[in-house]
């Protein structure tokens, strides 16, 4: 037993081997010796028995999966499961999809389109010069009617029409590094073309920021003028991680082309929510962004008076803008995507059901007769 525990320290320990000899006092050397190399090959026998063992498992798991041979659940789908499952499934959609258009249906909305007529009318056939001339008034009166009642909070939004922010080369053209982190980031590369200006650099940069948008709006009621709260308006994400508390504007929109709203170089990024709103790129060309949130409720036919100033350039590219004003439900703003898609699965579940019920009693089948199955392979393939 003392030679088996020896022989297997030799092996972890060759250097030793002669000095561990001398104090055994083993006159035979060489069967010591001998049998540490019986085990040695004995041992490496075993392994190879242990990996082809293991290799021949995995192979035949493998085999097992390629082969669709592992156990797995095969429902039968008889006539009565398929007819219960589509019921359950239109029994549940239906109702869903009930409630989520009431809620949308409960939400009111205002929406006024002022691009077109807050244009003079000896600018109407040239509305690209009209927006460009700093020297014309941009300022604009819109008359808004209540259609119903407006509970608080109401939100104001711009909606832009055919307007692509999800452009690759327009989507990639910022630093969300720079944001952070401000004039300590100079790798800006990505921000090209609004990467630097009259030689320094630009924060923000890139065409996103550029690009901001400049039209503002004020509200009136009942010769009161009602304060939009423009606090808050951004993700709690984007004012407390993604813009710097001790980043602010520099060196922005002080080049020839202007490309949107100027930011206040006093007030920190991580304040300035109508940016952080606006970076927050759209996925479609048609889109609403929220301006800000009037926090009293309006009674219907009552009458808003905005003064607004035209100042955003969608002329250029054929697109339009909108104000919106819009109340909200559990479910959220106005959209019946949501419920028309429920009703529409539900109701076409339970149509079927019901089509597979008359199949069944118009042309009953017992289930697993053999007399529906044929043998003759020329018949089948003919």
């Amino acid at each position: 037993m003392k030679s088996r525990v020896c022989m297997g320290w030799l092996q972890r320990r060759p250097v030793y081997q002669d000095q561990v000899l001398k104090e055994l006092h083993v006159e035979d050397r060489s069967s010591i010796l001998g049998s540490m190399d019986n085990d040695e090959a004995s041992t490496s026998g075993s392994n190879l028995e242990i990996h082809s063992g293991f290799r021949n498992t995995l192979h035949s798991s493998v085999y097992g999966f390629t082969q669709q041979n592992l156990p797995a659940c095969k429902p039968v789908l008889t006539p009565g499961w398929v007819i219960t499952m589509f019921l359950s499934v239109g029994f549940i959609c239906i109702p869903i999809g009930v409630a989520a258009l009431l809620a949308s249906q409960s939400v009111v909305e205002i929406v006024d389109r002022y691009d077109t007529e807050c244009i003079p009318e000896v600018f109407r056939d040239n509305k690209v010069a009209y927006i460009k001339d700093d020297s014309i008034s941009k300022n604009c009166t819109r008359i808004l009617k209540v259609p119903s009642y407006m509970k608080a909070p109401i939100y104001v939004y711009y909606q832009l029409d055919s307007f692509y922010q999800n452009h690759r080369r327009y989507v990639k053209s910022r630093s969300d590094r720079q944001l952070l982190y401000g004039l300590k980031y100079t790798d800006t590369a990505s921000c090209k073309p609004e990467e630097t200006g009259n030689g320094l650099p630009i924060v923000p940069c890139g065409l996103v920021a550029w690009s901001l948008f400049n039209d503002t709006y004020n509200f009136v009621h009942e010769s009161v003028e009602l304060k939009v709260n423009r606090k808050n308006i951004a993700w709690k994400s984007d004012r407390e991680h993604k813009f710097g508390k001790d980043v602010y504007p520099f060196n922005f929109q002080n080049g020839s082309l202007i490309g949107g709203a100027k930011l206040d170089p006093q007030i920190p990024l991580s304040e300035q929510e109508d940016l952080m709103v606006w970076m927050r790129t759209a996925a479609l060309p048609s889109f609403r962004k929220l301006y800000g949130v009037i926090e009293i409720d309006l009674d219907a036919d009552e009458i808003l008076t905005v003064f607004l100033s035209n100042n955003y350039n969608t002329y250029s590219f054929g697109g339009k803008k909108r104000l919106v004003l819009s109340t909200k439900s559990w479910l959220g703003g106005k959209n019946n995507f949501l419920a028309v898609a429920c009703l529409a699965v539900g109701s076409s579940c339970i149509f079927m059901a019901l089509l597979f019920v008359l199949l069944h009693v118009r042309n009953p089948r017992t289930f697993g007769d053999p007399t529906y199955l044929t043998l003759d392979r020329k018949s089948n393939f003919a």
